[in-house]
């Protein structure tokens, strides 16, 4: 009964129910005949659409958000994901839509959507530790609601770098507008800024970058990007103290397929980004182009053991190597990377015979997750990679790799990590020790 009545509403019959049933019973025989009579009632289109419980928000940005076409034929899967796009602005603490208990005349079928707000502001903070990167800390400061159609202004601090060389602490402060529902229910636009410092190994800069696009979401699984910006860079490194000023553009795509974000035990999440950019002054134009691709196969009762593997891969093409932004070039080395490598210490040697990125880079890492007891997990991985010279993985090229083992504790919203790592390659192979500790997953 319940597949017919899907089936009906499927079809845009919203009001198709049971009308009568008989059932006779063969006792002999063990069997039951069973007939059931549905009425699918008129075949309906989408009518007006209520909004209650919205204090803040207008009406018509609700509506706007939940993208339910007017006059459309009535589909379950647009209130679906109608309740889906409001979820996902984070302003509400409840969503529902309910159906009217009769159609209209001209054969509408009425909606109202029943809502209860969040408090629009909210704040957070973050913090990693590793005995190589020093410790992280994160913060952020949220208004869910900034001129009451659900737009996101976010303010977002970091501090990385601490406990080790004074001069090698970065900071960053970034602030990011979004507006939910710009030219189509599942496009949002967003509007970011950001000043940072950073000093890594292999550079030091100055940084100031102004950014705006869209994002798309094409389905459940399928988001898109594109963006156009602006960057200056007051940088030193193996060449130099130099500037650089840049448009650039971004394409990316992603495709998710994990169970759970930040600790998946099933499915794969893929994404590409292009970044053509276009110097101005001295700078040099070209494109940078990244991939990462994840994987994750549960085995055992209740997923006990977990498969994870991760494939990274990237390139820049036009500039040469004293031409490119030194944040364009790779480096391979530390937690996001090769764990047990001191971070950032693979790169290449320049003409001038100095330590800097290169133009290519890949790396992999596979892990076996194991449940021990409880919310006690177990974990050992390897993680290897490579940085060329060239672009398109041409010219000199090194690789190294770590392993080591992990401990987790699921906190219920995500796990806590601690990594300990050593090289498997170079002079300190088996001899030196990397300690990683943070909040989800390592990929």
């Amino acid at each position: 009964m319940d597949a017919g009545i899907t089936g009906w509403r499927n079809a845009g019959h919203a009001k198709a129910r049971l009308v009568n049933q008989r059932i006779t019973a063969n006792h002999p025989d063990r069997e039951l005949d069973v007939k059931l009579d549905l009425s699918p009632g008129p075949r309906l289109r989408f009518g007006d659409i209520g909004v209650t419980g919205n204090d803040t928000i207008h009406a018509r940005r609700i509506r706007e958000i939940a993208g339910i076409p007017h006059g459309a034929v009535f589909d379950p899967e647009e209130i679906a994901q109608a309740e889906r796009r409001l979820r996902q602005t984070g302003v509400f603490s409840s969503v529902a839509i309910s159906e009217a208990e009769t159609a209209e005349p001209d054969e509408t079928l009425d909606l109202d959507v029943q809502l209860a707000e969040q408090k629009p502001r909210r704040f957070g903070f973050g913090a990693e530790v590793s005995t190589q990167e020093g410790g992280k800390l994160t913060a952020f400061w949220l208004h869910r609601n900034l001129f009451q159609g659900a737009e996101r202004l976010r303010v977002d601090a970091e501090i990385s770098g601490i406990g080790t060389d004074e001069n090698d602490i970065d900071y960053k402060l970034g602030l990011t507008y979004g507006r939910p529902a710009t030219f189509t229910p599942d496009t949002e636009f967003y509007l970011s800024a950001s000043i940072e410092q950073l000093n890594e190994p292999g550079f030091s800069s100055d940084q100031a970058s102004l950014s705006s696009g869209l994002t798309h979401r094409f389905s459940d699984e399928l988001t898109g990007t594109f963006g156009l910006g602006y960057r200056y860079i007051d940088t030193e490194d193996a060449f130099g103290a130099r500037e650089f000023q840049l448009l650039t553009a971004t394409f990316g795509a992603s495709y998710d397929t994990r169970n759970d974000t930040l600790n998946p035990t099933d499915g794969f999440y893929i994404s590409a980004t292009g970044l053509p950019f276009l110097g101005l002054d001295d700078t040099e134009s070209g494109v940078q182009v990244s991939s990462d691709a994840r994987a994750y196969l549960g085995l055992g009762e209740d997923d006990r053991f977990v498969l994870a593997g991760r494939a990274q891969i990237g390139s820049v093409w036009g500039p040469d190597l004293e031409g490119t932004v030194p944040d364009y070039l790779f480096y391979s080395g530390g937690g996001g990377t090769v764990r047990g490598q001191p971070y950032q210490s693979l790169g290449v040697t320049a003409n001038n015979g100095e330590f800097t990125g290169g133009q290519s880079f890949a790396a992999v890492s596979a892990e076996l997750r194991a449940k021990v007891r409880g919310n006690i997990g177990l974990v050992g991985f390897y993680d290897a990679g490579m940085v060329t010279e060239d672009s398109g993985f041409g010219g000199d090229s090194d690789w190294h790799a770590g392993a080591g083992i992990g401990l987790r504790y699921d906190t219920g919203i995500g796990p806590i990590r601690v990594d300990v790592a050593t090289p498997v390659t170079g002079d300190d192979a088996g001899q030196a020790y990397e300690l990683y500790i943070g909040i989800g997953q390592a990929f």
